[in-house]
């Protein structure tokens, strides 16, 4: 797989381009956003297998990394990203799956330090599946009391960060150790109780639940 990291973070881009070469892939990275979006806007430009960036890039370390991954995949509806944040900044996660939520993941950068867990991730959005932290949804409950949230129960709230960060019905169960049955029951209730119909597929539940926390309140 051909991926390409846009980080300016000179220890991080050297680690990340370390592990996924040991993982067999190949690796070219950029510094800057304005950079890599110069390199992949041309119509004809050589699209990697994955787009990895972190949110906040130079100059002035905001969002330019986020916008780029905004506009590339505007430009580029099936480039898949993986956007990288040292912080749950709720907007950013919002206006990433805005336009869709195929071949797209916001992680933390903190679940980098899990191999495991972001191999996990660059497999699953290279792949077309979507990846949210569930640290995001745990976040925006945490910081919106008194929402309808509030409605769902604590096992309830834990099938949904679940389910926000892209995982089947059966790797739910898998996660919390109960039945599928269970887990189906959950989700039911859950969609129900948030006023949204149930969907069978995994991508447009994860952009339904993500809107709906949007009109929420996340964008700041």
């Amino acid at each position: 797989m051909r991926i390409v990291i846009a980080e300016d973070s000179v220890l991080l881009l050297d680690g990340l381009t370390r592990l996924l070469v040991a993982e067999g892939h190949t690796v070219s990275g950029y510094a800057d956003a304005g950079t890599l979006v110069r390199a992949l806007s041309l119509p004809d430009a050589d699209l990697p297998d994955l787009l990895v960036t972190d949110v906040r890039m130079p100059p002035s370390h905001t969002d330019e990394g986020l916008r780029a991954a905004v506009h590339l995949r505007s430009l580029h509806p099936d480039l898949p990203v993986l956007v990288l944040s040292q912080y749950v900044e709720q907007s950013y996660a919002s206006e990433l799956f805005a336009r869709g939520a195929r071949g797209l993941g916001y992680v933390l950068k903190d679940r980098i330090a899990d191999v495991d867990e972001f191999l996990d991730a660059v497999t699953r959005v290279s792949g077309g599946g979507t990846v949210v932290d569930p640290e995001v949804v745990t976040q925006i409950i945490a910081r919106h009391p008194g929402s309808d949230l509030d409605v769902l129960t604590r096992r309830e709230r834990e099938v949904l960060a679940l389910m926000a960060e892209g995982r089947s019905n059966a790797a739910i169960a898998d996660r919390l150790v109960v039945g599928l049955a269970a887990v189906e029951k959950h989700v039911t209730n859950i969609l129900t109780k948030l006023g949204l119909p149930p969907a069978a597929d995994d991508h447009r539940r994860v952009l339904a639940v993500l809107r709906w926390l949007d009109q929420n309140g996340t964008r700041s």
